[in-house]
């Protein structure tokens, strides 16, 4: 029998292959899914999306099928989404873990800033992607790339090289897009890494304006990519949540 659904969406360049890793670790009960966007990894772009909320009602569509109750869990830009789906389908989600989001700041970051011009996105995304810049910015991502599956790393920076949509995202998630979110009384938890250095954990707290119904989880030991660098306990920690979470909702509407 399921418990619940965990929806996992994945963040810029990227696709649903960021989360295989914790596969073997998500319980039997739980339904776990995690989409690949249109646009993102090897799925070819849509031009009909041209909004957040254009990406928002098609993330619906793709996961309309699944059981209820509906946790979603967003990572970076995935955060973003499912910030915006709770501006049209609120009603549809029993709880939301936001994994160090996008949208905070946006104009104070200085990558954002770098990333302005499209032409720096295009070569930062080709650069990133490339076979021998791979060595450098391996260190920079993880803490012990070492201990991640060869292959496994080939297909992530495999996956930023075909993202047709990785520079769109710089126009569409901006600070216009985040002071227009009214905010949202679902159960929900910010979920940070100590050691994140991408976006750091002090913007958690930013974003309790939008979600007063929110708690700030910082967990030591995780950087930018937990789902990858330590998958079990990530896993762990998101079922653990998101049981909390039902357990919330369920207390909330009794």
């Amino acid at each position: 029998m399921t418990e619940f659904s965990l929806i996992a969406i994945h963040g810029n360049g990227g696709g649903g292959f960021r989360f295989e890793r914790l596969k073997p670790f998500i319980p039997s009960s739980v339904n776990f899914l995690a989409p690949t966007l249109p646009g993102f990894a090897e799925v070819k772009r849509d031009p009909n999306l041209k909004t957040l909320k254009d990406y928002a009602f098609k993330l619906r569509e793709m996961i309309a099928s699944q059981a209820k109750p509906m946790i979603l869990l967003g990572t970076g830009i995935g955060g973003s989404l499912a910030l915006e789906f709770l501006q049209h389908f609120e009603s549809e989600v029993q709880g939301l873990i936001l994994h160090a989001p996008v949208g905070t700041r946006l104009n104070q970051r200085l990558f954002p800033k770098l990333m302005k011009p499209v032409f720096v996105r295009r070569f930062g995304q080709w650069l990133f992607s490339s076979t021998l810049a791979r060595p450098l910015f391996k260190p920079l991502l993880f803490q012990s790339p070492e201990q991640i599956p060869a292959d496994y790393l080939k297909k992530f920076f495999d996956e930023y090289r075909r993202c047709e949509a990785f520079a769109e995202m710089f126009d569409i998630i901006n600070e216009a897009w985040f002071k227009s979110l009214r905010s949202s009384n679902i159960p929900a938890v910010l979920l940070w890494g100590e050691k994140e250095r991408v976006l750091t954990p002090d913007q958690a707290r930013d974003y309790q304006t939008l979600l007063p119904n929110s708690v700030i989880k910082l967990v030591p030991n995780w950087n930018h990519f937990p789902m990858i660098e330590q998958p079990e306990a990530f896993a762990r920690e998101v079922i653990s949540l998101s049981k909390k979470l039902l357990t919330e909702h369920d207390l909330k509407t009794a």
